[in-house]
């Protein structure tokens, strides 16, 4: 299988070319525009000259069967444009464009050309948050906070707090029927957004500070007298009565508790078994993302 990736940055080289490069029966091609950056990752990975690329075109001339694209946020709507029309099943970094009308022809193209795309939402199947599907979830909270970086609003709910949208659209129990957003906007930039979402018997909160003196991530999900709490996707505690934790293994790797491995995996299963993946689901999480920023007059 020849897998092409595309885009050199710290995801590719920290998250996904450790596990893609460790794959039997995959074949790597990588390319990046920057000579110095594709001969270092290729050199590490020990990547034959032959498989690195500097230009899309060329990457496209090898006949992939599958491409991971991990390229900046705003080339998105080109380079996965390109792939889908070529036949080629393509997963993509959240989010698939920074404006909804570019995300919704990606997913309208895919549709048409009958090829998988995929949007790399990895909290859905990360460990301790898959388990909180299977936990009563009449209350859900997460926060996901960062040390001193209040940015311009369309950026930060389409490159970081989309991932807080998108954990709680997952897991709540039932169709959303009301929507609450507020933020701190100074400036021209955001300094923390608040989602509420509700439906029939449960709430979910969503929260993000760019200012909160420390980069951490924690999910809570409570109902029928229990909670379940993630702390930064690696320790889970259990309170009914006394809690009850449980930490990641020493040997467990970072990518598969934080759910990228199985992302791989999943998406290159599909693959192979001809399975055409939709990104229909992962569209409404960019609509909503959509509603936050209009709601707010961001958009």
């Amino acid at each position: 299988m020849k897998v092409g990736c595309i885009g050199l940055g710290d995801i590719a080289q920290k998250a996904y070319l450790p596990v893609l490069t460790t794959l039997p029966g995959v074949e790597m091609h990588l390319q990046t525009r920057t000579p110095a950056t594709l001969a270092a990752v290729a050199e590490s990975h020990r990547i034959p000259s032959g498989q690195r690329h500097t230009d899309l075109e060329s990457l496209l001339a090898e006949g992939l069967d599958a491409a991971f694209v991990h390229a900046p946020t705003a080339v998105h709507p080109e380079i996965v444009g390109r792939l889908l029309d070529a036949g080629v099943a393509t997963y993509v970094d959240k989010p698939l464009a920074y404006e909804l009308a570019d995300s919704e022809r990606l997913v309208r193209l895919a549709e048409e050309r009958g090829v998988s795309l995929a949007v790399g939402f990895n909290r859905r199947v990360a460990p301790g948050y898959a388990q909180c599907a299977e936990h009563p979830r009449e209350l859900i909270l997460m926060q996901k906070n960062r040390v001193a970086l209040p940015e311009d609003p369309r950026t930060m709910v389409l490159d970081d707090f989309i991932h807080v949208v998108d954990t709680l659209r997952f897991l709540a129990p039932g169709p959303i029927e009301h929507t609450v957003v507020q933020a701190r906007i100074r400036d021209g930039l955001m300094h923390h957004v608040v989602l509420q979402l509700a439906g029939d018997g449960f709430t979910a909160i969503g929260a993000m500070n760019r200012l909160s003196g420390s980069n951490e991530e924690r999910l809570e999900v409570s109902g029928q007298d229990s909670k379940r709490e993630v702390v930064n996707l690696a320790e889970v505690i259990d309170h009914k009565g006394q809690p009850s934790v449980r930490r990641r293994g020493d040997w467990v790797p970072v990518t598969r508790q934080r759910g990228i491995e199985q992302s791989v995996l999943s998406f290159l299963d599909a693959v192979r078994a001809g399975k055409v993946l939709s990104a229909g689901d992962a569209l409404q999480t960019h609509e909503l993302c959509e509603r936050i920023l209009r709601d707010l007059d961001c958009a």
